[in-house]
């Protein structure tokens, strides 16, 4: 009975196979998950389906839905097609199997834990974080009676040793926000599958513009699509995406061992058949989401949509400015010191060559002369650059995470997330180069 709707599932996230396999990125960012071909009416961008539920054709329908004989829509919260669509053209930019979208990126990263754990489970993660996925490891999950146990992800034997019979993930940001530490990602998938268990990788400062994870080992891929996946600043989104071919049948998550008792018994991990290899995406889908209601909205779904067009491009300009703004404040007198994976003596700079393609990313952090008093003068100052808690758009953004962003985290902690007093954040934006600099300059001067 799942069967045939987990096919059904599979099959509208790949709509216009027969176009989309011999497209590479910027045509797929463009093209892929929605077929304007199959549209009655023609529409060449995928329509808006502003609708709470959807009309049966009688109770027997109604009961064949709802009983999981055959698949369709029932209700937005588990599935929309504007939506649909979008994790269609997720699913193919990372040549995954199957993707969920959400209302956020917060929601993105917890349901791609809980959708394996439980209490008294753990995961090993990076003890430098995003200020709110920090948050949530360090106080919110623990009162689920599911740990974190931050190390320090460069360390892989660290990593392995972290690992217990109780860990169900490692889990880990592609670049670290704010540090800037670039991850090891295949190094990492290695140890997490000697244990049986998958590599988890948020790869929100990535995109599939400069790193395509799975390629590199990992089985899950979480994003805040709010950030350069739409790119314009205008909606809040996440995603979760499966890999596929994972086997979660393999002793080391109960969740998917033991019979479900809302899906008559199923155990996730064992009664799929052929459709194993996406059981984490559609468990996420019939039990977190279901249950908890994280759903992304069609008009989120739209934007989005119409943000990844330009990914590519964006992507282009935003590492091309990112070096330069790296290159003009590494000799700056009034930098005290700098972090940019794309300069040759970051100590991730190999590691950038790996796995960003040589571009350094588009995020620049440094610490400024003065300490936390200069570098919120220096924010105060700057002009053209927006002061914000976001990263990620057009515009470039800067911020001071330890008053901000960081801001719940003490002294020793703020070191151990990467974010000591003095950083300042660059999100570095799509504006000609020179008028970023000449902001950068003149905020800088302000501090002497």
């Amino acid at each position: 009975m799942l069967e045939n709707v987990a096919e059904m599932q599979l099959n509208s996230q790949n709509p216009s196979p027969k176009k989309e396999k011999f497209m590479k990125l910027n045509s797929k960012l463009i093209h892929a998950g929605y077929d304007s071909d199959a549209d009655q009416e023609g529409s060449i961008t995928v329509p808006i389906y502003k609708t709470t539920a959807y009309q049966f054709n009688n109770t027997e329908h109604a009961a064949s839905l709802f009983g999981l004989k055959e698949f369709g829509n029932i209700y937005s919260r588990l599935g929309n097609p504007t939506v649909g669509a979008l994790e269609a053209r997720l699913t193919d930019l990372e040549e995954g199997a199957m993707c969920v979208a959400l209302s956020s990126g917060t929601s993105a990263v917890m349901y791609s834990l809980i959708n394996i754990m439980s209490q008294g489970d753990n995961f090993v993660t990076a003890n430098q974080l995003y200020g709110g996925t920090y948050t949530m490891f360090d106080n919110i999950l623990p009162e689920y009676g599911i740990d974190s146990k931050k190390v320090d992800i460069t360390d892989l034997k660290a990593v392995e040793d972290a690992i217990d019979d109780k860990t169900r993930a490692i889990y880990c940001e592609t670049i670290t926000n704010p540090g800037l530490v670039v991850a090891d990602v295949t190094a990492l998938s290695e140890i997490a599958h000697s244990k049986g268990i998958p590599l988890i990788v948020d790869a929100t400062f990535t995109t599939p513009a400069i790193q395509k994870s799975f390629e590199f080992g990992a089985d899950i891929v979480v994003y805040s699509l709010t950030k350069w996946m739409s790119g314009h600043g205008r909606v809040i989104a996440g995603a979760v995406i499966e890999k596929g071919g994972f086997d979660w049948g393999n002793g080391n998550f109960p969740l998917y061992d033991k019979p479900d008792t809302s899906y008559g018994g199923m155990r996730w991990g064992h009664d799929l058949g052929d459709l194993s290899n996406v059981a984490y995406s559609l468990r996420l889908r019939t039990v977190p989401l279901r249950n908890l209601g994280a759903n992304m909205s069609p008009e989120t779904a739209f934007e989005v949509m119409s943000g990844l067009e330009t990914l590519g491009l964006r992507m282009d300009r935003h590492c091309e400015n990112a070096i330069k703004a790296a290159e003009y404040l590494s000799e700056h007198e009034l930098v005290e010191w700098i972090r940019y994976p794309g300069l040759k003596d970051d100590p991730a700079y190999e590691l950038s060559e790996k796995y960003l393609k040589g571009t350094g990313g588009t995020m620049v952090v440094f610490g400024i002369k003065g300490g936390k008093d200069a570098g919120q003068k220096f924010i105060d100052n700057l002009k053209m650059f927006r002061h914000v808690a976001n990263v990620g758009d057009t515009r470039s953004l800067a911020i001071h995470p330890a008053s901000t962003t960081h801001s719940q985290l003490d002294d020793e902690q703020l070191v151990a997330a990467g974010a000591p007093p003095e950083l300042v954040r660059l999100s570095i934006g799509i504006e000609d180069i020179e008028d970023i600099i000449e902001d950068l300059s003149q905020a800088l001067e302000s501090t002497r």
